[in-house]
């Protein structure tokens, strides 16, 4: 005897899940969120933290860092000054 796949509908699913026992939908709930991290983390692409080099470095071009940082500090005690 030939057996039929029967597919359900959303519809189905929520029906169900209200027939069942807290802990069988908690169950569930586990079963579900394993499935979904799975297919999620194979969809994500993994980056590194080496990609990020040089990004931006075409603004940099031609500014001295030391110079800059000074100029930022010195910017920082006139705004703490005028406050007080």
């Amino acid at each position: 005897m030939e057996r039929k796949k029967m597919s359900l509908s959303y519809k189905d699913y929520v029906s169900g899940v209200q027939g069942l026992t807290p802990e069988e939908q908690l169950g569930l709930l586990e079963i579900i969120s394993v499935r979904l991290k799975k297919t999620l983390s194979k969809r994500r692409k993994k980056h590194s933290i080496v990609e990020l080099e040089g990004l931006g470095a075409d603004i940099w071009k031609g500014v001295d860092a030391q110079e800059y940082v000074h100029r930022e500090r010195e910017s920082w005690k006139e705004v703490l000054f005028d406050e007080l």
